[in-house]
């Protein structure tokens, strides 16, 4: 069993302060604030040199970490913790899909991706998503993880997900995994490339959700009915479970449920941005607010912000209309972007908004939006961000 120390020792900040958890391309790093969130200190690396997609604090303990991790060397796993990121273990059977049967070719995981602790009602359970696309659960805490076969055995799983292994420039992913607070047999998945399912009965089946949704190559005819959709980030509204956001490869959607068809909201964005991007997070507490970082993505798709000036864009009336809000940011000549995990919001009265960039930089606004401090600089490649109370 491989175990892993952070380079340096968590902070003695008091329990309860505010925490960022940091995947990079090179390690995983926390940040710990002050109880203002104006002073942040950066401890880490853990496991320096792995790709860490994502790491997730239990909220039903508030002590377990779960971290994924991929070295060139010894592959993909994921790597748990119970005393707050001091100390890491890694799963004794991480996510794996069935071996095939000999002379077929069968489906290999090559990093897991996305985190997701199981519902309230399940204290032990988590879920991942992988690359490519498969759905994964552990009922012991991470430590040994099994793969939802109603998903990644099912004979439509070419169809679903287009079918292929390597798919976009980072390899096809699972992501998305969201349960409804109310009902923890509801569920959301998002893929990339595969669109958005259902499930009401926690995985036996499963129903497309895509209707609404532009297509990227297909006239819109024809969107509809193809799998091969590309949503880069779903967001369920924790105050209104039935109100979900998502930033896709097309633009930022609506949808209110029990409908079944997506609104695109994206198209009150000014013009000259666009509504294109990766990540987007909401509100705690209001379900009309949302915040978006747009990238440019025109042409070959260059992941810069737009013109090189980089923003943030909350709508406060569920996309009716947009505000910029770059009180802080680079004006110019800052041609980063920011991946779909790499945005998160706190609990805080006064909503803390944070986002990590393709630079190595952690933004941060305590204020929603309203003005950005550079917290943390020259981290690697930032690839998602979580907030937390550790």
């Amino acid at each position: 069993m491989a175990k892993t120390k952070a380079k340096k020792a968590a902070s003695k900040s008091s329990a309860g302060s505010s925490a960022l958890l940091i995947g990079t391309k090179k390690g995983g790093f926390i940040l710990r604030g002050d109880r203002s969130r104006k002073s942040w200190k950066v401890n880490g690396p853990i496991m320096l040199g792995s790709g860490v997609h994502h790491m997730v604090l239990d909220p039903r303990d508030g002590k377990t970490l779960l971290m994924t991790g991929f070295t060139g060397h010894l592959g993909p796993s994921v790597f748990r913790s119970v005393d707050g990121g001091k100390t890491w273990k890694e799963a004794k059977q991480p996510p794996a899909f069935k071996k095939a049967k000999e002379g077929e070719t069968g489906k290999v995981v090559k990093h897991n991706f996305w985190l997701t602790p199981g519902h309230a009602s399940e204290p032990n359970v988590w879920y991942a998503g992988t690359s490519p696309q498969g759905l994964f659960r552990s009922e012991d805490g991470g430590v040994t993880w099994e793969g939802v076969a109603s998903f990644n055995d099912d004979p439509g799983w070419d169809k679903w997900t287009g079918g292929a292994q390597d798919g976009t420039p980072d390899g096809p992913k699972m992501h998305s995994i969201i349960i409804d607070p109310r009902d923890k047999r509801h569920m959301y998945i998002g893929m990339s490339s595969g669109g958005i399912h259902e499930t009401m009965d926690q995985g036996k089946t499963w129903s497309p959700l895509i209707k609404g949704m532009k297509h990227a190559f297909l006239p819109d005819e024809q969107a509809d009915d193809a799998p091969s959709h590309d949503p880069h980030c779903v967001v369920l509204h924790p105050a209104k479970p039935d109100r979900l956001y998502m930033q896709a490869h097309t633009g930022i959607y609506k949808i209110d449920r029990p409908g079944d068809r997506w609104e695109r909201i994206g198209l009150k964005m000014p013009k000259q941005v666009g509504d294109i991007g990766f990540p987007i997070v909401v509100h705690p507490r209001d379900p009309n607010t949302a915040w978006v970082f747009p990238m440019d993505g025109t042409a070959v798709w260059p992941r810069t912000s737009p013109d090189g000036k980089p923003a943030v864009f909350m709508t406060s009336d569920a996309g009716k209309s947009w505000k910029r809000m770059a009180n802080g940011l680079p004006k110019a000549n800052a041609w980063w972007t920011v991946f779909r995990q790499a945005m998160a919001t706190d609990a805080n009265s006064s909503v803390g908004v944070y986002f990590g960039t393709t630079t190595g930089d952690v933004w941060a606004s305590v204020n929603e939006g309203k003005s950005w401090k550079c917290i943390a600089q020259n981290l690697p490649h930032i690839y998602a961000i979580e907030a937390a109370t550790l």
